[in-house]
């Protein structure tokens, strides 16, 4: 139980970290100006759902390799995430991915907003910095149902704050302050695995 829990906690940490500063959050912020937010939520619960399950299936299967080699991949795993983030972090270019200046919400039905969004989110996290950390916590913990309810959780508290808090997240704290937070925490997770790899 306490290997369920922490999986559950430590997927649900390094996702909703890593999705806060992300185009995720950005889309999900301009698809609310254009719909209603249930329809957004709604859209975004099953587009996440199904990310979770992909990543926790990917994870699951890396996690039948000998221990040696599962610890390789997951170093690979989040060595390869830690350098996204640092890239991301260090970037120089402040460019502002939302530019939601529409003139209003469309008069969408429930079923046509909820598509897009799910269309547009889903589309979004395939290759994800936090798909990464759910594919590389799956494979390091054997509790798939925990790993897809950590992150399924953590997807939609963020995409839950971009929707009804909206661009006060983005405002109080610098998105690269926090790519390069969620670097150091995936560095750290991939010389744990390379630790493991070489010497377990």
């Amino acid at each position: 139980m306490a290997s369920w829990f922490l999986a559950l906690v430590t997927a649900f940490g390094l996702v909703f970290l890593l999705e806060l500063p992300d185009k995720t959050t950005a889309l999900t912020l301009v698809l609310t100006t254009r719909f209603r937010p249930m329809p957004v939520l709604a859209g975004a619960a099953v587009a996440f759902a199904f990310q979770a399950v992909i990543a926790v299936a990917l994870g699951s299967a890396i996690a039948l390799l000998p221990n040696r080699l599962v610890a390789g991949a997951v170093f690979l795993i989040f060595g390869i995430g830690a350098f996204l983030l640092f890239r991301e972090g260090f970037a120089n270019d402040d460019t502002d991915e939302a530019d939601g200046s529409g003139a209003g919400k469309q008069p969408a039905t429930f079923r046509r907003a909820a598509l897009t969004s799910f269309g547009t989110l889903f589309a979004a996290e395939f290759g994800d910095a936090s798909q990464l950390a759910a594919v590389g916590v799956a494979a390091r913990f054997a509790q798939p149902t925990a790993v897809v309810l950590g992150a399924f959780l953590a997807l939609m508290a963020v995409s839950a704050l971009a929707v009804f808090i909206g661009g006060k997240l983005s405002r109080r704290v610098p998105a690269h302050l926090i790519n390069r937070g969620a670097g150091f925490v995936f560095s750290a997770f991939a010389l744990i695995a390379l630790w493991q790899a070489v010497f377990g």
